[in-house]
């Protein structure tokens, strides 16, 4: 689990202007949810950055999305963006 995170770090850094970034790991509190699946994540994400707080607050969150992409196909079932 520590190693998929650090993968997502390491992607958002990339490709992203990153100050800090904290990685929340949800997904006990979703056990009891209809379509929970062991195999998925429910992130919460905690970004500061200049550079996404200068645009709205949807394309910023579209930014992110677009660089996890692949991840909310195959890893992540939820995730929730706070931008600072």
């Amino acid at each position: 689990m520590k190693d998929y995170f650090y993968q997502i770090e390491e992607k958002l850094k990339k490709n992203i202007k990153l100050e800090k970034l904290e990685i929340i790991d949800n997904s006990h509190k979703h056990k009891k949810h209809k379509f929970y699946s062991a195999n998925k994540y429910h992130l919460k994400l905690k970004i500061k950055s200049v550079y996404l707080s200068s645009i709205s607050r949807i394309n910023a969150q579209k930014i992110v999305m677009k660089v996890l992409k692949e991840d909310l196909n195959t890893k992540i079932h939820a995730l929730e963006i706070a931008i600072d």
